[in-house]
């Protein structure tokens, strides 16, 4: 038998938590009270000063009192001096007491009404969620250090809702670009099957086809891992940092669209000075195969193709340009966002439109900027800077395996 004990309850204990409002009238109370006990003790040692009439007097003079009784003067003042004191330490602490009491209270006030738009930034932040990204605290009082803090908040719910909604873009993008191609199999291989007098060669096309779409789909997934993997180290927060050459990862990509370049017939001209960086070399080769490919496959037949890479004032150059369809100046800062095509070509089908975001995320995480202009007439230039290799430090990853003794 399994028995369950219900949790004891705790005694409540009444917890005051330090809070900013609290402490700041704690500290003007302290303040205030610190400065009438001064006042109060001035005053009383100004009085046990100042009250001494009876030293101008002869010794041992008498002096007569409102009853007609005789006393000694020096008795007189001592008796005297004392009586004020005593009322001037009663009255004055009365009073500290009560202008405390008074002044705690109105700083408490004061102190609430200042934080007030603190407490609009709490209830803000705790309101937040996906679905409440809209909501801001709009403070409008004075241009003080809570405005800024007011501010500096509501700037960054915008950019938390820009990167949401620009992460929702990419969801439904990606999802949109991986449908199409599992559609295109699927419709490939239910029409052939439900057809009795497909023969072979019907066989061959779906399958054709149906390696074709996968072939799409695979390139899809390979590049939003790479896509992914490169945000993950933006910031310069690369896992891997070796000496490598963009010059290198140049020749290696053209290497590799040779037989497309020749096929298109272009015309491919190279001024490949050594550009050592230090940074991840597989993202480098993927960077420069990105921009040439997007190159020939966005030219033209009998179009050009040109490549340049050196090392400009400190920093690492590369640079691509080809011919092809006109490509719209203001168009050109959205090709760098996934799944963003541009130009009458760049439109198409062909390419999953994360070629160029996969630049700009390896270029960010190599510390580097990536820019692109069009070219009048048709075409697109692309120069990447990254950090030469002389001003980066090369980091050495270092693994040990325990020993295990038998």
């Amino acid at each position: 038998m399994t028995v369950y004990l219900g949790r004891t309850r705790r005694p409540l204990r009444l917890q005051l938590r330090p809070t900013l409002r609290l402490r700041l009238t704690l500290l003007n109370g302290i303040l205030l009270v610190g400065a009438g006990v001064a006042l109060v003790l001035l005053a009383w040692l100004l009085v046990s000063e100042s009250l001494h009439p009876v030293d101008e007097l002869k010794a041992g003079s008498m002096v007569t009192l409102a009853d007609g009784s005789p006393r000694e003067a020096l008795g007189w003042q001592t008796d005297m001096v004392a009586r004020a004191s005593q009322e001037l330490l009663l009255k004055g602490l009365s009073a500290l007491v009560a202008v405390g009491i008074i002044g705690i209270a109105g700083a408490y006030a004061v102190a609430g009404r200042a934080l007030r738009p603190l407490h609009s930034v709490t209830q803000t932040a705790q309101r937040l969620g996906e679905e409440t990204l809209d909501q801001r605290i709009r403070y409008s009082g004075a241009d003080d250090e809570v405005a800024e803090l007011a501010r500096t908040f509501d700037a960054m719910l915008d950019r938390l809702a820009a990167a949401f909604e620009s992460q929702k873009r990419f969801v439904a993008n990606a999802s949109h670009e991986l449908r199409t191609p599992l559609a295109v199999m699927r419709t490939e291989i239910d029409v052939t099957l439900s057809d009795d007098e497909a023969d072979v060669a019907e066989y061959r096309r779906m399958a054709k086809v149906v390696r074709n779409a996968s072939e799409r789909a695979n390139g899809l997934v390979d590049a939003l891992l790479v896509l992914a993997r490169s945000e993950a180290q933006s910031g310069r927060r690369l896992v891997r940092k070796v000496p490598a050459d963009l010059a290198t990862s140049v020749y290696n990509a053209l290497s590799a669209v040779k037989a497309e370049a020749e096929r298109m017939k272009l015309d491919v001209s190279t001024e490949l000075e050594p550009a050592p960086v230090v940074g991840d070399p597989s993202l480098l080769d993927r960077l420069a195969g990105n921009l040439i490919e997007n190159a020939i496959r966005y030219n033209h037949l009998l179009g050009s193709l040109w490549l340049r890479t050196g090392s400009v004032n400190g920093q690492a150059q590369l640079v691509v340009g080809n011919t092809g369809y006109e490509v719209e100046p203001a168009d050109v800062p959205g090709l760098f966002e996934p799944f963003q095509r541009g130009g009458w070509e760049r439109t198409g089908s062909r390419g999953s439109g994360l070629g160029l975001s996969i630049v700009r995320a390896v270029c960010d995480a190599h510390g580097g900027t990536v820019s692109a202009v069009a070219i009048e007439g048709g075409g697109l230039e692309v120069t990447v800077s990254l950090p030469a290799a002389d001003t980066t430090p090369v980091v050495a990853a270092t693994a040990s395996v325990p020993r295990v003794r038998s």
